[in-house]
């Protein structure tokens, strides 16, 4: 497993979740390389719903078999949490709320403590303790409830000498998700973990996402982030690394927001277009984004978004009429046939 550091100055991480139940029989070599490629396009995390032992034990035999930190995602039940953490498990999240008693969380944490296993407190507006709850529905604000829930089992953690965790207060509001945790970030130096819960499908979930999360890393607020989105893990990862992107431009010198690897620039497409921009990223988009340089490539419809608007880009291509076009820096260096055009593209990305 290799190491991943969250908090303090450390690049904020971006992590993804798992979107099907996990058996023994689903680990093989292909979801290994999946994975591994996970990984290679910027996810530092990787978790997993456990309900049962039967996927605990199933975790702990993928945890063996990659490189990528997993997490185990449990609830109600405190002896999945212990399970979990006989095996290489980078991290786990609990719920204390509804784990259980404090003294079934306590050997929890003990557990963890002798592992050197952190854990994740996660708070969600959808299961607020049944007290605070009632709060918000006589007009309190959300915000301040998921705060205040967030603390509370923070105490819990600090009465038993528990340090080693990573806090998040999720919910499907965007203004909700800004207020809460900028109100922990006044309270604690613990590592906040972002996000915008149930966000919706790759649209409405990237742009809720991205109006919560770039809000608050711009702030200095968050050390790890998951967009969740009724979509691909890839696309997680991808719109996470460029929610970093973009708030690293409207924080220039936060040390947190490390934004490297291949930056993407593309037209929309429209009906002069004389190349299949949007087939041509769905190929390249997961192997440009697990390529580890910090270059620009452009990828562009027709002459008239060509190597003119793209000029900057270190690599580039378009159509023109019947042809394609491969330039660098605004210059055509080749001219091939659409049906050679990812070889030819891929030639010229080896050489850079």
């Amino acid at each position: 497993m290799r190491p991943v550091q969250i908090g303090g100055n450390f690049p904020v991480v971006v992590q993804t979740m798992w979107k099907d139940r996990l058996s023994l029989s689903d680990i093989n070599d292909s979801l290994v390389k999946r994975i591994d490629n996970l990984g290679a396009m910027g996810c530092g995390l990787l978790r997993f719903a456990v309900p049962d032992i039967k996927a605990a034990e199933a975790l702990g035999r993928l945890a063996e078999m990659v490189s990528m930190p997993l997490v185990a995602d449990i609830h109600f039940d405190y002896k999945i949490a212990l399970r979990c953490m006989d095996f290489p498990i980078a991290k786990i999240r609990i719920n204390p709320g509804n784990i259980g008693s404090k003294e079934k969380t306590a050997v929890v944490l003990e557990k963890a403590e002798s592992g050197n296993i952190p854990i994740r407190i996660g708070v969600n507006a959808g299961s607020l303790p049944q007290d605070l709850r009632k709060r918000v529905e006589e007009g309190m604000d959300t915000a301040q409830a998921l705060a205040q829930a967030a603390q509370r089992e923070l105490a819990v953690f600090e009465e038993f000498g528990f340090s080693a965790c990573v806090i998040s207060m999720k919910a499907s509001g965007i203004a909700d998700t800004i207020k809460a945790n900028y109100i922990l970030s006044q309270k604690t130096a613990f590592p906040l973990h972002l996000g915008v819960t149930e966000a919706g499908p790759l649209t409405a979930g990237v742009a809720r996402n991205t109006a919560a999360l770039v809000n608050l890393l711009a702030q200095g607020i968050g050390d790890t982030i998951r967009v969740s989105l009724s979509d691909t893990v890839e696309n997680e990862i991808i719109a996470g690394r460029e929610i970093i992107r973009a708030a690293s431009a409207l924080a220039e010198g936060n040390v947190k927001l490390k934004s490297s690897g291949v930056n993407i620039i593309s037209c929309p497409r429209c009906g002069r277009h004389a190349f299949d921009t949007h087939g041509f990223l769905n190929r390249w988009m997961p192997k440009l984004y697990a390529l580890e340089r910090d270059i620009t490539v452009a990828v562009m419809g027709c002459e008239v978004n060509g190597p003119t608007e793209a000029k900057d880009a270190d690599l580039g291509i378009t159509g023109a009429g019947d042809k394609v076009l491969i330039f660098r820096n605004g210059k055509i260096i080749k001219t091939t046939d659409a049906v050679y055009a990812d070889k030819v593209f891929e030639e010229e990305l080896q050489s850079i």
